[in-house]
């Protein structure tokens, strides 16, 4: 049986990985910054989530993981973000390109449900392990505190479920994109 996806050769995949883990990269750097734990507002999101639809799964996923890890990274560096944050930004990211990947082929209304629910993995994702951290004071957070400091500690995560506001950009990126893409033999 035929797949009805389109075979893209391997250098244009690889092609648009490396273009986009550029450009997740310093949406990632161009920050808009917050207080700890949450420590910036990241343009990349509507980025990520446009390329999930365009590219599919795993190119958006390994675009989000490696200009997520290089954008997180540097903010480490230049911020003073403890060490863990570039590792918990692709934890929390990459698994949204995956999700939102999976609907592409969706109708309309599925793709916006499975891109909150993404949004949500991702709320989820940065707040239970920095509930952890918190609690136990692993990976610079602090002194060790009882159970529910820590998870009161790590409550702005929650604002990270915000990201949803990206969603019709993400569909205003599509629209626009998709005859590039098309061109490319993708979708």
């Amino acid at each position: 049986m035929l797949s009805e996806e389109p075979v893209v050769s391997k250098n244009k995949v690889i092609g648009i990985i490396s273009v986009f883990s550029a450009l997740i990269a310093i949406s990632t750097i161009l920050v808009i910054p917050l207080p700890q734990p949450l420590g910036e507002f990241t343009w990349s999101p509507p980025i990520y989530m446009a390329l999930s639809v365009l590219a599919g799964p795993w190119p958006a996923f390994f675009a989000t993981a490696l200009g997520s890890f290089v954008g997180e990274s540097t903010n480490v560096a230049i911020r003073g973000f403890p060490p863990i944050y570039a590792l918990g930004i692709v934890w929390a990211r990459a698994p949204e390109a995956l999700f939102i990947g999976w609907a592409r082929k969706k109708d309309r209304t599925t793709l916006v449900v499975v891109m909150g629910l993404a949004t949500v993995y991702e709320t989820i994702a940065f707040l239970l392990p920095d509930w952890v951290f918190y609690t136990y004071g692993l990976f610079g957070y602090g002194s060790p505190v009882n159970v529910g400091t820590g998870f009161v500690t790590a409550l702005p995560d929650i604002l990270t479920i915000f990201d949803v506001v990206y969603v019709p950009v993400a569909f205003a990126i599509i629209k626009a994109a998709s005859p590039a893409f098309k061109k490319l033999g993708f979708r």
